[in-house]
């Protein structure tokens, strides 16, 4: 009988390696996809699916803690895991049975088994020899464990994703992505958590201001964290573990979750024994995933860059398109969208401000912030937070950074922006957002997209220091140029948290606003008053103390909610 050969051998089922099977069998190649464990991999069944899942779990009990704030009657009596587990699990059985389908219908040939390479061209099976004019490495990665024996209390994310309880306490190490997802469903589920980071701030990857209001919502949350702190012991008792720091201090918890990243799983796989160039694990290959050695390609997690499932499967598609002779489009990882879904939810593309300002000069760089504060859909989530854009002045839109309630719906758009190099008029032009939808937290047809952002910025804040003073004293409400209050009858007051609403409410769709007259011109103590209402107080934070400069004395709390819901209606 004569051996196959296949167009594609490819090593390896998770997010990356089935991508590429996929794209392969509709583009007419024969393909085999060999996996030792389940296909799908590791974002499927110990990864991105499942922890989604908990998260959600985590949001439900969470909005039946605070349904009464909306008029639900409700009450929370605990959290059943196992049937947090039975849901999580149900979901991943279906997006499996799915899959698995999908490779079959399309006449993939699934291989079970450990598989190594041995040659250019030959992945060996328990014993199996399968031969391939092309060989694509997607081997996936591990959880990192620094040395440590995982036993007893001592866990990774693989092993939290399976506890059958909810921990009562926990100490997480590392404030990545996967440190502060779990951090976040557990203290929603009533764990005590304290997290380790090594660096100064949560998620020390996104953009310096998204740590920071990530980091004023943890606590609130009650979620204690320590930034610039290195791990040095752990020690496991009958009661949990002992976890020392090298500042001196000990932590006691039920668990310490090792979240530190995730490594390159290539050991022992055969690959630098054909001679794959390999750096620290990782395997080396171009921008379309060739390696040094003709016919042997990599993707995912391998390749060094973001470690993210989406990458993966991009680059499994490019590598198939370029083997079957296409000409696709390579990876570029900055244009790659990142999602945090802890809660804030986080979601970025593009460049930091950091970056951006260290690759074309801080003198170059201009950015914005918009609170959402002042967006409908955003006050009825209850969520704070803000979206950021980065640009080179008088140039594209080189990052986006968000964070607030589902902002990794809102990245999509955020990384057209960005990869499209659009700059603000581009994008002006085409888009008027949803009203009643969360992406009105990007007002886009506006002057903070047609003039330099942030000059646009500091010119409107100069306005709202006398608007919100006119407004005050007029009677004015924000979706009426006459509101039929009289000056003699407004209040002759206003707080700074009414002051950071008005702000919030400002309509910068519209071609005129009743927070910018051309008219009022503030003083430099106003102007400063309001622009650190705006750059340094979250809004939930403002008190209910006057604005020293600004107005003389604050109104009573329900005056002052009447006049913020005022300052805030559409």
């Amino acid at each position: 009988m004569t051996e196959t050969v296949y167009d594609m051998v490819i090593l390896g089922a998770g997010s990356g390696g089935y991508a590429a099977a996929l794209r392969g069998a509709q583009l007419g190649l024969k393909v085999a996809l060999i996996e030792a464990d389940k296909l799908g991999g590791t974002c499927l069944h110990r990864g991105c699916v499942p922890t989604k899942a908990l998260l959600h779990a985590a949001e439900t009990a969470d909005a039946v803690r605070e349904a009464a704030a909306v008029g639900i009657k409700a009450a929370f009596e605990g959290v059943d895991m196992p049937g947090v587990q039975k849901y999580k699990n149900s979901i991943v059985s279906r997006m499996h049975k799915g899959l698995e389908g999908l490779v079959s219908s399309r006449g993939i040939d699934l291989i079970q088994g450990w598989g190594r390479l041995v040659a250019a061209d030959v992945v060996e099976v328990d014993g199996r020899r399968i031969t391939g004019r092309n060989v694509v490495l997607a081997s996936g990665s591990y959880s990192k464990t620094i040395g440590q024996e995982i036993s007893g209390g001592v866990i990774t994310s693989e092993e939290a994703l399976e506890m059958d309880h909810v921990p009562a306490s926990a100490v997480i190490l590392g404030g990545g992505v996967i440190g502060v997802e779990f951090a976040s469903a557990w203290a929603s589920m009533g764990s005590q958590v304290t997290i380790i980071e090594g660096l100064p701030h949560l998620v020390p990857n996104e953009d310096e201001a998204i740590s920071k209001q990530l980091e004023r919502a943890f606590r609130k949350r009650k979620i204690t964290f320590r930034t610039n702190t290195m791990f040095e012991s752990v020690e496991r008792h009958d009661g949990g573990v002992t976890v020392r720091t090298q500042d001196g201090k000990t932590h006691e918890a039920e668990v310490l979750l090792i979240a530190v990243g995730r490594g390159p799983a290539t050991a022992n796989l055969g690959y630098e024994e054909v001679g794959v160039a390999m750096d620290r694990g990782f395997v080396l290959a171009d921008e379309y995933g060739r390696t040094n050695v003709p016919g042997v390609w990599a993707v995912g997690d391998i390749v060094p860059g973001v470690q993210l499932a989406h990458r993966g499967f991009a680059q499994g598609i490019v590598v198939a398109e370029k083997i079957a002779g296409l000409d696709p489009t390579p990876v570029d990882d900055v244009l790659v969208p990142k999602v945090t879904f802890c809660e804030p939810e986080i979601a970025s593309v593009g460049l930091s401000e950091a970056k951006a300002a260290e690759i074309h000069g801080k003198e170059n760089i201009t950015s914005a912030e918009f609170n959402v504060a002042g967006n409908a859909k955003s006050q009825i989530l209850g969520t704070q937070g803000f979206v950021k854009l980065v640009s080179l002045k008088d140039g594209p839109i080189l990052g986006f950074h968000a964070i607030g309630a589902r902002m990794g719906e809102q990245v999509g758009e955020g990384q057209l922006m960005v990869s499209w190099e659009a700059d603000a008029d581009d994008v002006a032009a085409l888009v008027i957002q949803a009203h009643g939808a969360g992406t009105e937290a990007l007002p886009l047809r506006s002057g903070v997209t047609r003039a330099s952002m942030l000059h646009w910025q500091l010119r409107e804040v100069n306005r709202l220091a006398g608007a919100v003073k006119s407004q005050a004293y007029s009677g004015y409400s924000s979706n009426s140029a006459a509101s039929g209050v009289s000056a003699a009858s407004a209040p002759a007051t206003r707080s700074a948290q009414s002051v950071a609403s008005a702000y919030s409410g400002y309509s910068a769709g519209s071609a005129a606003s009743v927070y910018s007259p051309a008219s009022v011109v503030p003083s430099a103590a106003e102007a400063s008053a309001a622009r650190s209402l705006l750059e340094d107080t979250p809004i939930s934070e403002v008190s209910s103390q006057p604005v020293a400069g600004l107005l003389p004395s604050a109104p009573s709390p329900e005056a002052d909610a009447a006049e913020t819901s005022a300052a805030t209606a559409v």
